[in-house]
Parts: structure tokens; sequence; C-alpha cells
């Protein structure tokens, strides 16, 4: 097959897209469009790399901040949003053998975050919105920071990406709960309880246990979705409360003086926010492993009803941990810093090594294994979060935290190792054994290619937060640039691994459009010729 004919048609003509359902359709578009926002969060953490090397004369700081205040934003909320949503709305479906609650509601999510990404990145690169703690500037604000007018336009994307958010959270419980058309009446209450954990848990005062009526994927999806409905509805609620003084600014009158306790303000603020990277993140994650441990090896978990005491206690975890985020808020009440900072914290070791342990149980209960890409890629997942979690629960001490605090030691190797390499190398591994079941049979253009991306990201992943980590141990700080050039030596190290991590992107998404062919990808935004209320085909 000619060159030119693959890149139109894919690998071997493999990839039909006429032959798909509408939910495969949508899933392979919210992954797309998740590695296209992946591939934006890349480029612009290249531009920060070479910044921090040498500050580039076409871009002035408050563009810089503006960088690096949207770049984890596209990285969360369009890129992981998108390929994980895509993927459970998926999943979901497939695993219970029916069809999903709505297609419709599932393409009005695929619009509404990809759409609120898109609002607030050009937000920010036109306006320069920059209020740097991600999204918050603690109220009051003072405008002579930045423009309220594109402040206003940035929340109002970050509002549509969380009402896609609330779709999503609807349409999966709606699919486990209800009961399709001509099928018998299902147990709408029982199955809401086995997936949330409920009935699991009275098991344990039981003497004969009720037989689990979803999978454990599922009940991991369920779990983590909780999280996902109180995060949107917490980060749209912020989102209100800072537009409202948005357009009164806009208006000409300044609420600065308006009663609103900074310290209430950012506990509610890191409740909501930090159940995505302790609630969401860790109970998705694990569900997904479980899946990807079960799919791999063809056998059952092992110690499965351990597992899913263990996503019932994360969930429960996840809401109490915020308070790490303020241990070096001087005003923040000892009793949390200690309790919710540095006990409940520590705690998630033993969640995440739970989940941890039976992964790799259930692997080598399974040997001889054959290395393929998702075992590859599962295992580096592993590695990856092996490594961030406890760098986040050395800077979970009030002794280590006034050191760590705010420097590059956070966003490296505790951020960036656990986003990059644990929870990007978990979503690839579902990616490469999730594409033949979306494509009905398609296959990878090129192994190498597959080889390349593997060990370029492992390696740039890791290689980056180490080298940023080492340089918040000599006290560089986060948000902060340096003109003298007294960190260059990791900077420049770091920017090697990021360009390692730029051309392992770009090696993947070549691959894959090579795989299904420039005609597959405008395909699967084509409609489906299937009923939208099938079920998916075996």
């Amino acid at each position: 097959m000619s060159f030119l004919n693959t890149l139109m048609n894919g690998e071997q003509g493999l990839f039909k897209p006429d032959s798909q359902t509408s939910l495969q359709k949508i899933a392979l578009r919210m992954v797309v469009f998740g590695l296209v926002f992946y591939g934006f969060a890349v480029v612009e953490g290249m531009i920060m790399r070479i910044y921090q090397i040498q500050p580039i004369p076409q871009i002035n700081s408050d563009q810089f901040f503006a960088i690096m205040t949207a770049h984890p934003l596209v990285g969360i909320f369009g890129s992981t949003y998108s390929i994980v949503f895509g993927a459970f709305l998926f999943l979901v479906p497939f695993l219970m053998k029916k069809p999903i609650w709505s297609v419709k509601m599932a393409n009005w999510t695929f619009l509404l975050i990809t759409i609120g990404t898109l609002i607030f990145w050009t937000a920010g690169f036109i306006s320069h919105y920059a209020p740097l703690y991600t999204l918050y500037w603690p109220l009051p604000a003072d405008f002579s920071q930045f423009n309220p007018v594109g402040g206003a336009i940035f929340i109002t994307g970050i509002a549509l990406v969380m009402v896609g958010s609330v779709f999503f959270v609807i349409n999966i419980f709606k699919t486990i709960m209800y009961t399709p058309e001509g099928w018998d009446k299902q147990p709408s209450r029982a199955l809401l309880a086995s997936a949330l954990g409920l009935s699991g848990a009275k098991n344990i005062f039981k003497s004969k246990n009720e037989e689990h009526l979803v999978s454990l994927p599922v009940a991991a999806i369920a779990r983590g979705t909780v999280d996902v409905a109180l995060n949107a509805g917490i980060i749209l609620f912020t989102g209100v409360l800072i537009l409202v003084f948005m357009v009164a600014a806009i208006m000409g009158h300044d609420l600065k003086d308006t009663a609103i306790d900074a310290l209430l303000y950012k506990n509610w603020f890191w409740w909501g926010l930090d159940l995505v990277a302790d609630g969401l993140v860790l109970i998705f994650v694990a569900g997904t492993w479980y899946l990807l441990a079960t799919l791999i090896t063809g056998k059952q978990l092992f110690m499965q009803n351990i597992a899913r005491a263990a996503l019932l206690l994360e969930l429960v975890v996840s809401w109490t941990v915020w308070s790490h985020h303020l241990m070096s808020d001087q005003a923040q009440p000892g009793f949390l810093k200690i309790l919710s900072g540095e006990m409940v914290t520590a705690f998630e070791l033993i969640t995440q090594g739970l989940a941890f342990f039976i992964v790799l149980a259930t692997l080598w209960s399974a040997r001889p294994l054959k290395m393929t890409n998702p075992l590859k890629f599962l295992l580096g997942g592993l590695l990856g979060f092996a490594l961030a979690v406890p760098a986040g629960i050395m800077q979970a001490d009030l002794g280590l935290n006034r050191i760590l605090h705010n420097t590059q030691w956070i966003i490296g190797p505790h951020v960036h190792v656990a986003i990059l390499v644990g929870l990007s190398m978990t979503l690839y591994s579902a990616i490469y054994i999730l594409f033949p079941i979306l494509t009905n049979g398609g296959k990878f253009y090129s192994q190498k290619l597959a080889n390349f991306h593997f060990w370029a990201h492992l390696i740039g992943g890791i290689g980056m937060g180490a080298f940023m980590g080492m340089a918040g141990l000599k006290g560089m700080l986060r948000r902060t640039i340096y003109f003298d050039g007294e960190f260059n030596l990791y900077m420049i190290l770091a920017g090697i691994c990021g360009a390692l991590l730029l051309f392992s992107f770009l090696a993947f998404f070549y691959n894959i459009v090579m795989s299904v062919g420039i005609n597959g990808a405008l395909g699967i935004f084509k409609k489906s010729k299937f009923d939208t209320r099938e079920a998916l085909p075996a």
C-alpha cells in the first residue's frame, strides 16, 4: 500500500467508520480532541521550559503567565476529561451490555468540553488573563492585575466544561440504573447501591454475601463520577462567583470591599479542586488499572472484594484531604493542617498502595505475559504513581512543607510525574487496548513508533519531573521568572526531557493518523448509520 493511500485510508484499510455505532464514534471524537488538547498543553509546556532558560523576545511576562494559567486547565479539562469521559461513556454500556441512556447527551458532553476549552484557552491567549493560582484570585479581586473582560470570557469557558461534566454524570448514572426499551425491569436502586459500594459495605455484616450487580470497573467509574459531580458543582459555583466580580468591574462597579472571607473561600475552592487531584484521578486510575489488568491477563482480579472496598474508602478519603494545599497558610486552623493535611493525606499511601499491589498480583498470576503496548504503558503508569504519590506525601508534612511549598518540587516530582507518567501512561494503555474495539479490528500503523512513544514518554516525563525537583530543592520557586540563569542547568535538562515528551506525542499522533487514515478520522464526525439506541457490536 502506498504512503498516500495509507495516509488517506489507514493501515490496510481496516478502519471503516461506516460500520461504527454512534457511541464508538463519540468515544473516538472525544479521544481525538483530548489528544489535540494534550498537544496544546505539551507545546505550551515547551514554551515555558524554553522561557525559563532564556526569555523569548516575542513573549512578554504577561503572556508567559497567561500560558502558565491555561496550561494545566487545558491538560486537565480539555485533554484528560475528554479522553476519560469518552472512554467511560463507551465502557459503562459496553461492560453492562446495554445501550447508553442518551447518545444526544453524550454528544453535548463532547461539544461543551471542546468548546469550553477553546474559549478559555483563547481568552487567556488574547487577553493574558493570568490569576496564576489555577482559577481563583482570593476575593475581593484586584482588577489592576488582569482584564475583567478576558477573565469573564475565561470563566465562561470553564463553566461550559463544568456543564458538560454534569451531563456526563447524569448519563453515567442513568445508564447504570435505567431499563432499556423492551427489556425486563431492572433493579435500579440495587444497581446504584452496587455501583456506589453500599451493598458491598452491607455484606460485611451478613453471613451470606449478596452478588455484586455491577462489575468492578463500572463500580470504579461510578464512584469517581461522584467526585466529578461534586467538583463540577463547586467549580461552577466558584466560577459564577468570580463572574459576578468580573461583570461588575466591566460595568464600573468595584466589589473589592464586599465581605467574602478569603480563608473560607480558599478552603471551599481547594476542597472542590482536590476532588479532581486526589479523588477523581486516584479512583478513576485505580478502576482503569483493574480493567486493564483483567483484559491483559484474561483472569479475574486478585482480591477483587478488597479492591471494591478500597475504592469506597478512597472516595471518602478524597473528601477529606484538601487541607494539604493550605498547610503554609498561616490562617488555616492547626487541626485541619494535621488531621486533613497530614494524617488523612498519608492514608492515601494505603489506598493507592492496595491498588498497586492488587494490579501487580493479578499480572504476576498470569505470567508469562507478552510485553504488549497496553502492558508496557500500564507498568509505566504504575511506576509514575509509585514515584509521584510518595513525593506528594513528603509535601504533606508541616516541616517539609515550609521548605517545599511553592517551589518547583511540587510541580515537578509530584504533579508532572503523576499526570504525565502516572495518569497519561495509564490513559495511553487504555487507548492502545481500546483502539481495536472502537475501530472494529483496526491495527496500529507502526510498532516501532509505539516503542519510541513508550520510551521517550517514560524517560521524558520522569526526567523532567526529577530536574524540576532538583531545582526546587535548590530554592527555585513556582510562578517565578529567573533572568540571571541561576537555575539554567536544571532547566536545560528539564527542557531536553520536555522535548522528548513532545516528540513522543508527535510519534503517537502520527501513528494514530496513519492507522485510521484521514478519511477514517473525518468519518468519525459523520452521523452513524446505526440506530442511536442500538447495543454495541459483539
